[in-house]
């Protein structure tokens, strides 16, 4: 067996509705299904399935002051879009850690309104030093 791509994945929500507004207002995913537990959301040629969980604990500031090292999912964008992201989670008051510099590209680690400890990566344009 040969595995070619992540087809989608998934996370645990608390209240549908709010995640579903979170990912399509703050990441520009859009709505592919709807099923009465569960909203799959579409960005690009990613797919996340968002389980209802009514029961989730609630978020853990502590995963987004240390990302590094924890389960997490990420999301590739844009150079520019990635250096807008942080304007855009600080004012919609979404937990974040500041970018971290790899060389090449730049991470932004952050929470979704539940919890889950997510990550952009822009990947640098040519010529672009850090």
């Amino acid at each position: 067996m040969r595995v070619k791509r992540l087809d989608h994945f998934g996370v645990d929500v608390a209240d549908l509705g709010r995640a579903e507004r979170f990912y399509r207002e703050v990441l520009g995913m859009s709505v592919q299904m709807r099923l009465a537990d569960q909203v799959v959301m579409r960005g690009g040629e990613t797919s996340c399935a968002l389980f209802l969980r009514p029961d989730r604990a609630p978020a853990d500031l502590e995963d987004v002051r240390n990302p590094l090292g924890k389960s997490h999912h990420a999301f590739e964008v844009g150079w520019d879009d990635l250096k807008a992201a942080e304007a855009l989670f600080a004012a919609r008051g979404v937990p974040y850690h500041a970018p971290i510099d790899w060389g090449d590209h730049d991470c932004l680690y952050f929470l979704d309104p539940d919890g889950n400890l997510l990550e952009l990566v822009g990947y640098r344009p040519k010529g672009e030093s850090t």
